[in-house]
């Protein structure tokens, strides 16, 4: 065989051409695309999206306050430019931005303003913070608190009525000073001697609709107020307040939104369904998150008669606010009270006062008015019912109202706790489309007390029955119920997937959530019960960038040591607004 050299120079160039295209072609495939590089990048960490399509990835890249793109390390390390913040997670966990459900935005910054009685472990302590307060109080100055428990004292206090204490002990450490002590749950306050005088409160006072005064045997009222009752407390507290200047008022509000928004982002939240205020701190949170000084996203239910509200649901209507961190389209009705006080309105009597089934807070007529508001207007409705007869009226509520709507599911209309049902009304949830707003925290904070309230046989069958609710198709949204529990969503977390009592036993177990069924209920159910999953409750490119970076992977690591997990950074809108020093 002869070769020329023309056919040497061909056969040469063949061989360097058939090696440099595989090189180019590596070369091309390993080339990084141009794109616009990212502000914010979060990468070596275990990012769970809670996204089905894409449900686990290393790195995150965010522009602005939305989400870019998500992937493997290569494919996010194109979007780092020169000005990107970079944040190694070094192995942390990020999940999408904790969504809290249901909690009182306002008394989280207002605890922290007053004696925060949520750790007394005795009515003793709590007597001597209140002495204490006294000490330094000017005179007639009132002296204010919340938090305390009488189920979660180690002893009962001596004298009592119904395991509550009596006003004498509070007025031998603070007679001139009046003093409100309200209950962890809000459904009921304590006060002493001056502060009843000035509520012009006596033996024959008479209950007021909805609420009690306790008395003792004498007729003599406790100093325990129940639900409605403890409005005639806080007139002559708001009565005290008018000395204050309109400016003074204003900045407190102010402080106690900053406290709220602040303790909120520690905790690694980063929208908040703020559970009942009115038209008037709707304006300030606007005010607020006009100015960018609020933080938190909040989703806002307003709580106000049938009459302000007919005057005012079309024009306070609010979606999205200030780039997304104030929206109203949800009213908040209360038709009963809570277990702890006795005032969850019951089908059969408690099991420990047989005498009683609790308080409707809110009558029933007035409520379906509520429901008519808000067809009209297009609200949502969100009812706070604890009790199984608060829980059925709810449901036979909204199913009245929902005849002639062709899409019942689209409303999404909540039941704010849902705590205590009838095994016959479980299923009704998701026939309706109704969404149980409900608080894992407080399965493991009540379950002490449940058993005695309502027996065992009423506890197993409808007490914080999150699996029965799933399995017929509800979607659960958890949040704390702050400041009546702590607004800790690791805390709440823990309580869900292990319903484990500090003494170790488990309150129903059969009823606890996958460790996936807990993040899902923090996240985006969380924001399909505020219409809000196209926007955020899971990390995908084009949704806000919320994000929540914890030390421990709370998906994996075991029970015991969930609850050491911390929040290292909250980020809002492609924001770090909190890092864990």
């Amino acid at each position: 065989m002869r070769i020329t050299l023309r056919g040497s120079l061909r056969l040469v160039v063949l061989v360097v051409i058939a090696g440099v295209l595989p090189a180019a072609a590596w070369l091309g495939a390993q080339a990084p695309p141009r794109v616009e590089p990212a502000t914010l990048v979060l990468h070596n960490g275990r990012i769970v999206t809670v996204d089905e399509a894409r449900p686990e990835v290393r790195a995150l890249a965010i522009r602005g306050e939305t989400i870019a793109a998500l992937g493997t390390e290569a494919e996010i390390k194109p979007y780092i430019g020169p000005a990107t913040q970079v944040v190694d997670l070094k192995g942390a966990l990020a999940i999408p931005g904790i969504v809290e459900s249901h909690g009182h935005f306002q008394g989280i910054g207002q605890a922290k303003l007053g004696l925060e009685l949520m750790p007394a472990t005795s009515w003793d302590q709590i007597v001597a913070m209140v002495a204490d307060a006294a000490k330094k109080a000017k005179p007639g100055e009132w002296i204010v608190g919340r938090g305390w428990h009488q189920e979660k004292w180690t002893k009962r206090p001596d004298p009592h009525v119904e395991g509550f204490p009596t006003h004498a002990s509070l007025d031998r450490v603070s007679p001139d000073n009046p003093v409100v002590l309200t209950h962890a749950s809000g459904h009921a306050t304590f006060a002493n001697a001056k502060a009843m005088a000035l509520a012009g409160v006596t033996k024959t006072t008479p209950n007021p609709a909805g609420g009690e005064i306790l008395r003792d045997a004498a007729g003599d009222p406790t100093g325990l107020f129940r639900e409605t009752a403890s409005g005639l407390l806080g007139r002559a507290e708001r009565t005290a307040r008018d000395t204050m200047t309109p400016a003074q008022i204003d900045a407190e509000a102010r402080k106690v939104i900053q406290l709220a928004a602040d303790e909120c982002l520690k905790k690694g939240i980063t929208s908040f369904h703020d559970a009942g205020v009115s038209f008037r701190t709707v304006d300030l949170y606007k005010q607020v998150a006009q100015a960018g000084a609020l933080g938190v996203r909040l989703y806002v239910m307003v709580r106000e008669g049938n009459a302000s509200l007919a005057a005012n649901l079309a024009k306070y209507r609010t979606i999205g606010f200030a780039n997304n961190h104030v929206t109203l389209r949800t009213i908040k009705v209360s038709i009963d009270g809570a277990l702890g006080p006795r005032g969850a309105w019951l089908l059969e009597p408690y099991a420990d006062l047989p005498g009683s089934t609790g308080l409707n807070t809110t009558p029933m007529e007035a409520a379906r008015e509520t429901a008519r508001l808000a067809l009209q207007h297009h609200y949502q409705l969100a009812i706070h019912a604890i009790g199984d007869r608060a829980n059925r009226e709810l449901l036979n509520l909204y199913e009245a109202a929902f005849k002639g709507v062709p899409d019942t599911k689209s409303l999404r209309w909540r039941d704010e706790h849902a705590q205590h049902l009838s095994l016959s009304d479980i299923p009704r949830f998701a026939a309706l489309g109704v969404i149980p707003a409900m608080q894992g925290v407080h399965c493991t904070s009540d379950a002490p007390y449940v058993l005695a309230r309502l027996g065992p046989k009423r506890a197993e069958e409808g007490a914080y029955v999150w699996q029965k609710l799933m399995k017929t198709g509800a979607v659960i949204s958890n949040g704390t119920d702050a400041p009546v529990e702590d607004v800790d969503p690791i805390e709440s977390y823990y309580a869900t997937v292990t319903r484990r009592l500090k003494d170790g036993s488990v309150f129903f177990g059969d009823q606890k959530m996958s460790r996936m069924e807990a993040l899902k209920s923090y996240t985006i159910n969380g924001a399909y019960a505020g219409f809000e999953e196209g926007l955020k409750g899971s990390l995908v490119p084009g949704k806000l960038a919320d994000v929540t970076v914890l030390s421990k992977d709370i998906l994996t690591v075991p029970d015991e040591e969930i609850r050491s997990a911390r929040v290292l950074y909250t980020i809002v809108g492609g924001k770090v607004l909190y890092t864990a020093r």
